[in-house]
């Protein structure tokens, strides 16, 4: 592919699906707790169970009172119930202990690193779901690496393939100018469900034929 072109990549997407542009969302709280319900299910059933949560309960105080069991009942429509009703409770858990409430707005103020570091130390937070938190409800530019985002990532040349999901997220920060983090890592989302596809991507129609590192492989394939 020769030098990485992001600005190539990225006008090439935006031409394609649109522009992307950051809004503010909901509390670093919500988007955390949400994240945890997104895992291993749909968009669909994963705001459906933070619904029901919200429904069922007065506020996180109530929540993190509740017992697991309570919580799993509520989100049952996101899947893994009582696995991600654990996370939930011990998540609020320790950061009521570390902060005497559920205020995170805090973590605008720290650096970067050290914003995602103190949520990666709270139970099941991962790189992930931190950077989730950070980009989506307070804007700060760190680029979540999911399986979409990774996948595009490595057939485009941008990270080595033997580069794991935990290095892509700093690396792929490195490379993507921080004013263009968030539609960056929206648009290679929207990309790869609708054109990179795990099993067969539809190479023909990519926009990024011309850029794309995996191509003649691909063609190769037979990919359609």
């Amino acid at each position: 592919m020769g030098r990485i072109d992001i600005g190539g990549i990225l006008n090439l997407l935006v031409e394609e699906y649109g522009n992307r542009e950051w809004r503010p969302r909901q509390s670093p709280l919500s988007v955390l707790v949400q994240t945890i319900l997104s895992q291993n299910t749909s968009d669909r059933n994963s705001n459906r169970a933070f619904e029901s949560l919200l429904a069922s309960f007065g506020g996180w105080e109530e929540v993190a009172d509740a017992s697991m069991a309570e919580i799993a009942d509520c989100i049952r429509p996101g899947g893994l119930g009582e696995i991600k009703a654990s996370y939930i409770k011990q998540v609020l858990e320790e950061i009521r202990r570390r902060r005497e409430g559920f205020e995170l707005d805090f973590l605008r103020q720290l650096p970067l690193n050290e914003a995602r570091d103190w949520l990666r130390q709270l139970p099941g937070v991962g790189m992930k779901t931190a950077s989730c938190v950070l980009l989506f409800s307070l804007g700060i530019p760190v680029l979540p690496v999911d399986t979409h985002v990774f996948r595009v990532a490595k057939r485009l040349g941008l990270i080595d393939s033997k580069v794991s999901v935990e290095q892509a997220h700093k690396l792929l920060e490195s490379l993507v100018p921080p004013s263009d983090v968030y539609r960056f890592h929206i648009l290679l989302i929207e990309h790869g469900r609708k054109v990179c596809k795990a099993q067969r991507p539809r190479c023909c129609l990519c926009v990024l034929q011309g850029m794309c590192a995996s191509n003649e492989v691909a063609f190769g394939r037979g990919y359609s």
